[in-house]
């Protein structure tokens, strides 16, 4: 697909008011995403778990104004209480859909969200916002246009999410999401995400990922930031070169279920991830000494237990230990006796894998 059959032909139908409310999950990468193109394109593929239990609910209530206006006209709440500094990033977001969902300035908007998790708990909210609502827009268009197949809608809420939040095309849907031009993977494209297409051995069905909080405070710098220091970075073409080839490994791993391998693709994705923030210019180091503790007790665990534990990181301090569900008793036990002291506050959430946003029901 190209970017022009995500512009809408001409509506047949007309709306005038209505609310929709969608529940959109975070996701974890496994093959990381790090460093972007314009319009929110990725440098390089990756691969990711969608998460279930860390999510957010967007309720989006519309209605038709009496012309079009000169301006995106929506009011904006969060956990209950409006949050005007939220307006720039959601104007910003307008502004490059808009082309592609031009009735936006036909209606004002009420969106009001929220998210399972605290705000302030270090689980980055972007991915799952934006899907949600990217998932409601969708639902307009599909009322203006009542003949849109329910695949071309997962594709556009996908394109739309990932001009929000690169990484929120791949909240839309689950449990295993594949985002990024792979010659391996048929129908993959950097412009929406896609269910992974190939066999996947049931030990990976149940998957199970518990985030220890680490560090909940604000970053010191934003991913976007991030990012953009890719451009110029000394191993920037190695690493791209590197998420390839881990997709490549993990199409055989994901059929076969071979975890030994799965945890040593998934923990060099991890570390990569750091290894290039810590390399670039400006440099900087996003892990705690809380984080580095709590790997080095993980790797000690897994070779006494025997157990196929493993972590992965997203560009922050807090960890993501994952591991299958016939290991779950003994991985949470380990977790409450040896990993909780490391977290702040002793916080931590128990996930799992998850099957995509859902649509709630009035």
């Amino acid at each position: 697909m190209t970017y022009t059959e995500f512009l809408p032909s001409k509506y047949t139908k007309t709306v005038a008011e209505g609310t929709v409310t969608y529940k959109a999950p975070s996701n974890i990468a496994l093959v990381k995403y790090w460093g972007k193109k314009a319009d929110q394109i990725p440098a390089n593929p990756s691969i990711s778990f969608t998460l279930d239990a860390c999510a957010t609910t967007t309720a989006m209530t519309y209605s038709k104004r009496k012309e079009k206006g000169t301006d995106f006209s929506f009011e904006l709440w969060f956990e209950g209480k409006p949050k005007p500094d939220f307006r720039p990033k959601i104007e910003a977001f307008f502004s490059r859909i808009e082309s592609y969902i031009p009735f936006l300035r036909e209606y004002d908007l009420k969106i009001e969200t929220s998210n399972s998790f605290p705000h302030s708990s270090g689980i980055a909210s972007s991915a799952s916002g934006m899907a949600a609502l990217a998932l409601g827009l969708m639902h307009i268009e599909k009322q203006l246009d009542p003949g849109m197949d329910d695949g071309y809608f997962q594709r556009k809420a996908s394109f739309l999410a990932r001009l929000g939040s690169g990484s929120a095309c791949r909240s839309i849907e689950g449990d295993l999401i594949q985002w990024g031009n792979h010659k391996g993977i048929t129908g993959s494209s950097d412009l929406f995400a896609i269910k992974y297409p190939y066999q996947v051995h049931e030990v990976f069905h149940k998957y199970h990922d518990t985030i220890l909080l680490v560090d909940k405070g604000q970053k010191q710098v934003s991913s976007t930031v991030g990012h953009d220091l890719m451009h110029g970075h000394p191993f920037a073409e190695q690493r791209f070169t590197q998420a390839h080839d881990n997709i490549a490994k993990l199409k055989e791993v994901f059929a076969t279920g071979n975890l030994n391998d799965f945890i040593r693709i998934v923990e060099s994705e991890a570390l990569t991830l750091h290894a290039m923030m810590m390399t670039s210019i400006p440099y900087f180091i996003l892990m705690k000494p809380n984080t580095l503790k709590i790997i080095e007790r993980i790797w000690a665990f897994r070779a006494s237990s025997k157990t196929h534990l493993c972590f992965t990181l997203d560009a922050g301090a807090n960890v993501h230990v994952l591991y299958p569900q016939e290991e779950k008793k003994e991985v949470h036990q380990f977790i409450k006796d040896e990993l909780v002291v490391y977290c702040e506050n002793g916080q931590y959430i128990c996930d799992r894998i998850g099957f995509g946003a859902k649509r709630l029901l009035p």
